[in-house]
């Protein structure tokens, strides 16, 4: 659990392309090996992605607040960016 003992909610936003697979992997392992309680789930329709203003993707979206677009992240950056929730 987190500090205020909600699941976090993690998404991937992307349409299938291989920065958009590599970014939900490094999601997922960096989620996985450090026991963070998340559910992880991948938006891949643009209609919806266009709703978080984010024109390129991949992006990183963590209870609702778009905190990387555009890019891969590290995953040191990712764990860093999941320790604030």
């Amino acid at each position: 659990m987190n500090k205020y003992n909600k699941i976090m909610e993690i998404k991937i936003l992307g349409t299938g392309c291989p920065k958009c697979k590599a970014l939900e992997k490094a999601t997922r392992e960096v989620v996985e090996r450090n026991g963070i309680y998340a559910i992880i789930s991948k938006v891949e329709d643009i209609m919806d992605i266009m709703q978080y203003d984010v024109i390129s993707t991949p992006a990183l979206v963590v209870n609702e607040k778009v905190e990387i677009k555009g890019r891969i992240p590290s995953e040191e950056e990712i764990k860093r960016i999941l320790s604030k929730y």
